[in-house]
């Protein structure tokens, strides 16, 4: 590819920087801009096709569970009992929240391994990492107060769970803002990168330990309301016949209420959701991975053609199309009921981070071709785009867990997650390197607007969490309750987040 120049105004310099064909710089900037955006928007539709694999792959990770041998102090017989492998905090800060966190983690790793060698960090990373914190707390908190049914309240049962990954969710923040000012101003050093780091395992102790109830370091706080399972059994509509074979080993079951899988499903007793408990023999694998490319060429279902309007038969099948590139090359995602989704798992994060390349390409060349600062899109778009996996997770907790606990978690957690592994180890890798070959610490682009957006994310998350609060002690719940308070709520959070973009937008153009 041709070598970078920037154009610091729309349509002034000619960018020579191209995506795949060279005759691209031939062609005017406006109409390039429009192309990659449309190219970006693209990339985010297949980050939602993804999603789908790596929520069914998750799902049999955490369900998978344990023979443990007890003593019946009755009959004095050997009882076989089986135990979750994964706890329920961890899982909630690990796979779901640094899973559905991967798409910024990947950019913002793929970006500093771009940038070995420089003594300035790039800004991709850290400007998606800290938008997509603020996308995460505004406009997902806004769709989870709304999602649950009129007048339905959900609460979160573990408030000492939730305060725990609050705190260091505040704290990840706090302490980013230390050493990009006050500490070793507009550098990051070894040791810095290696604390923020270490900082994740202190959260899942931390958790672990309140979950728990370890004494001395857990808040005194009882636990109310948590089910035994994350989610109530759920009836489910029959297989129609003719396609109960498809629908058992699809990839794409559209007999469900969503083409995304319910990944709080995974410990519930239900029958269709633990079908796939009983592993396939080698045979049943291989069809199973055959109709996952069948799925993928397939533009309209038994479902579909049972709909009476053809114009709504139509836009479904030209959905489809748009979609089928994407979902042939993630059919090549092994069935996740191989090794307890481990290897499914594993395809699904590769594809990610693949995406995740592509993106920060296109990035550059819209920069390139519309001089707008890299570090704005970075604010904005990159981070809503990649923070769907988020949006997703918890939008399917708000409406399938009883409690709000798993939907507020993932929003607490990925945030975490966001500042110590997604900021943390891109910055690791990169004063590492810098330390070993020049012995010099690493310099932060944009160190002043990073700071600033971290002040301005502090403001309105106080904002955020008081409205909460608010609701805890008025109507008893965080999400739901009377439809014209969960709308408000949810108009008030987005406010916030417009404001967050804004100002944050308005400070880098060097406007104020």
């Amino acid at each position: 590819m041709a070598s970078l120049n920037s154009s610091s105004t729309f349509g002034h310099e000619r960018c020579l920087f191209y995506f795949i064909f060279h005759f691209e710089t031939k062609l005017s900037h406006g109409l390039r801009g429009f192309l990659y955006f449309l190219a970006l928007a693209y990339c985010f539709v297949g980050l939602s096709a993804i999603t789908d694999c790596f929520f069914r792959s998750m799902e049999n990770v955490v369900k998978h569970s344990r023979a443990v041998e007890e003593i019946d102090p009755l009959t004095n017989t050997k009882v076989i009992k089986y135990e979750k492998v994964w706890n329920y905090t961890i899982a909630d800060i690990t796979l779901l929240a640094f899973g559905t966190s991967f798409p910024q983690i990947s950019l913002a790793t793929i970006d500093a391994i771009r940038n070995i060698g420089s003594l300035t960090a790039g800004g991709l990373g850290p400007g998606t990492l800290v938008g997509s914190a603020a996308f995460d707390l505004f406009p997902i908190h806004a769709v989870c107060v709304v999602v649950p049914k009129a007048g339905e309240l959900k609460r979160i049962s573990d408030i000492g769970v939730w305060l725990v990954e609050l705190f260091w969710s505040f704290w990840a923040y706090i302490w980013l803002y230390i050493i990009l000012k006050i500490w070793t101003p507009n550098v990051i050093t070894l040791w810095e990168a290696l604390l923020t780091v270490a900082q994740f395992g202190l959260l899942l102790i931390h958790a672990y330990a309140q979950d728990k109830r370890w004494p001395y370091v857990s808040l005194p706080m009882t636990r109310s309301e948590r089910p035994e399972d994350w989610v109530p059994e759920e009836k489910i509509a029959p297989y129609r016949d003719g396609n109960k074979t498809r629908d058992n080993y699809s990839e794409v079951d559209e007999d469900r209420n969503s083409i995304i899988v319910d990944i709080f499903s995974i410990h519930s007793a239900n029958t269709e959701q633990c079908r796939n408990d009983t592993i396939p023999q080698k045979d049943d694998l291989l069809s199973v991975w055959k109709m996952q490319f069948i799925d993928a060429l397939t533009l309209e279902s038994p479902e579909s053609k049972k709909l009476n309007s053809k114009s709504l038969r139509v836009a479904k099948a030209l959905w489809k199309l748009v979609l089928a590139p994407w979902r042939l090359l993630f059919a090549f995602v092994p069935p996740y009921q191989i090794a307890n989704g481990w290897i499914a798992f594993i395809f699904s994060l590769v594809f990610i981070s693949g995406i995740a390349y592509i993106v920060t390409k296109i990035t550059d060349l819209i920069s390139c071709v519309t001089g707008i600062n890299a570090y704005i899109i970075a604010l904005t778009a990159l981070a809503a785009g990649t923070s769907w996996p988020d949006l997703v997770a918890s939008k399917i907790a708000a409406e399938r867990q009883i409690t709000a606990d798993s939907a507020i978690a993932n929003i607490t957690c990925s945030n975490s997650v966001n500042i110590y592994i997604g900021i943390g180890v891109p910055w690791l890798i990169d004063t590492l390197y810098n330390y070993i070959a020049y012995k010099k610490p690493l310099r932060i682009e944009n160190a002043a607007g990073l700071s600033f957006s971290l002040l301005i994310f502090f403001a309105t998350s106080v904002g955020c969490i008081g409205v909460l609060v608010f609701r805890r002690l008025t109507l008893g719940a965080e999400l739901g309750g009377p439809r014209h308070w969960a709308w408000l709520t949810s108009f008030y959070l987005m406010l916030l987040w417009l404001v967050f973009v804004v100002l944050s937008s308005l400070q880098v153009s060097n406007i104020i």
